[in-house]
C-alpha cells in the first residue's frame, strides 16, 4: 500500500545520499599564501572567496614562506599559491635560496599564473621627534630594514644606498628583525626608522598616526631619475608607486609620496585541470567589484593591470577566460603549445 510518509522518508534518504556523495566527491584544492595582515594574504583570500562562487574550493594555508610555496607548487603539491616575480627568476636560474636544489630550474617550467597585482609599496616610516626629516638625516641612525632572511632587507638597504650613498654598518646601523619585532621596536623608540613593505593604505602603518605623528619619506624626484634607482625599479616585481600622503592620519610628508612599489601574482601549476582554473579565474573577474571593496589597495586591480609584473606563462584555463572576455593578453604570457 502506498504510504506518503514512507515515500517522503525514502526520498529524504535518497536526497541525503546524493548530497553526501556530492560532498564527498567535491575536490578541495590546496593553496598557500603569506601571513594574516600581509597584502598578499588579503589578495589570496579574496581570490579564494570568489573562486568558491565558481565551484572551486581552495583550502588556504596561511603564514607560509613563499620561497617554499612556489617550490611546492612547481612540484605539483599545491594547486594555487601566492607568487613573487623575483623568486620565479631565481628558481629558473637556480640562484640564491634555490641554488642547492639541482632540479629548481626544470621545476620552474611548471609554474603558471592567473593574474598579477600591485601588492603595495615600501614605507620608510619614522616617528615625529626622531630627528629624521629627510633621507640625509639617516646618518648615524638605527634603521630596521627587514627580516634576517629574504630579499626585503637587501632591497631596503639598496634603496637607502641609491638615494644617500650610505652603507649599512658604516653610515647607519641596519637592524634585521622579524616584521612584528620591527613594528614593536619603532613603537617603543628603540629604532629611528622602519622600512616596511605594506599595502598602500595599510592599517598597520595608520596605527602610528592614531597616537601621534609620523613621517613616510618620499623618494626625491631627482634621485628617482638616477641609474641606481631605475635599476631597482626595473627588477622583477618592482616598480614606481605614488600615493597621497594625506591617506594616513598623522602623516607629516605633504603631497604625493613617491615610493618603491612591489608586485606579485596568484599562480598555479601547469597540470591543474583547465576547467578548474577557468572557473576560478572567471569567478574572480566577474566579481571584481567585491574584490576591490575588500581593501583600499585592491581598488587598483582592474582589467588594465591584470598582468602587471607577471613573468611566468598564464595557465591555459586562465587564458581561455581572458580571450573570451576580451582582455589584452601580452604575447609573452601565452604558454607555448
Amino acid at each position: 500500500m502506498f504510504s506518503p510518509r514512507k515515500a517522503m522518508a525514502v526520498a529524504a534518504v535518497a536526497l541525503f545520499s546524493v548530497s553526501a556523495a556530492s560532498t564527498a566527491s567535491a575536490q578541495i584544492h590546496k593553496g598557500e599564501t603569506a601571513g594574516v595582515g600581509d597584502p598578499v594574504h588579503t589578495m589570496f583570500v579574496a581570490f579564494a572567496n570568489q573562486a568558491r562562487k565558481g565551484g572551486v574550493e581552495i583550502q588556504v594555508n596561511a603564514g607560509q614562506t613563499l620561497t617554499k610555496s612556489m617550490l611546492n607548487a612547481a612540484r605539483g603539491n599545491l594547486a594555487f599559491y601566492s607568487g613573487v616575480p623575483s623568486l620565479a627568476n631565481l628558481m629558473a636560474g637556480g640562484r640564491a635560496m634555490y641554488e642547492p636544489i639541482a632540479e629548481a630550474p626544470e621545476l620552474s617550467k611548471n609554474l603558471r599564473a592567473l593574474f598579477g597585482f600591485e601588492a603595495g609599496a615600501y614605507h620608510p616610516v619614522t616617528l615625529a621627534g626622531s630627528g629624521i626629516g629627510d633621507w640625509a638625516d639617516l646618518k648615524g641612525k638605527t634603521v630596521f630594514t627587514g627580516p634576517p632572511a629574504g630579499s626585503a632587507s637587501a632591497t631596503s638597504e639598496a634603496l637607502i644606498r641609491a638615494i644617500t650613498g650610505y652603507e649599512p654598518g658604516q653610515d647607519y646601523e641596519a637592524v634585521r628583525l622579524s616584521w612584528g619585532e620591527g613594528f614593536a621596536a619603532l613603537s617603543d623608540g628603540k629604532i629611528d626608522m622602519m622600512v616596511r613593505p605594506a599595502e598602500i593604505g595599510s592599517a598597520r602603518i595608520e596605527q602610528f598616526g592614531l597616537t601621534g605623528e609620523f613621517r613616510v619619506l618620499s623618494i626625491p624626484d631627482d634621485a628617482a631619475e638616477s641609474d641606481e634607482i631605475q635599476a631597482i625599479f626595473g627588477q622583477a616585481g618592482r616598480g614606481l608607486a605614488r600615493f597621497d600622503g594625506g591617506l594616513y592620519q598623522g602623516q607629516l610628508t605633504d603631497g604625493e609620496i613617491l615610493a618603491l612599489g612591489f608586485f606579485q601574482f596568484v599562480g598555479t601549476h601547469k597540470d591543474v585541470d583547465d576547467e578548474v582554473v577557468y572557473n576560478a579565474t572567471k569567478a574572480f573577474w566577474e566579481n571584481i567589484e567585491e574584490v576591490q571593496a575588500t581593501a583600499f589597495f585592491l581598488q587598483a586591480v582592474t582589467r588594465e593591470t591584470a598582468f602587471t609584473a607577471v613573468n611566468v606563462p598564464l595557465h591555459p584555463g586562465a587564458l581561455r577566460y581572458y580571450d573570451e572576455a576580451g582582455f589584452d593578453v601580452p604575447d609573452e604570457l601565452r604558454p607555448a603549445s
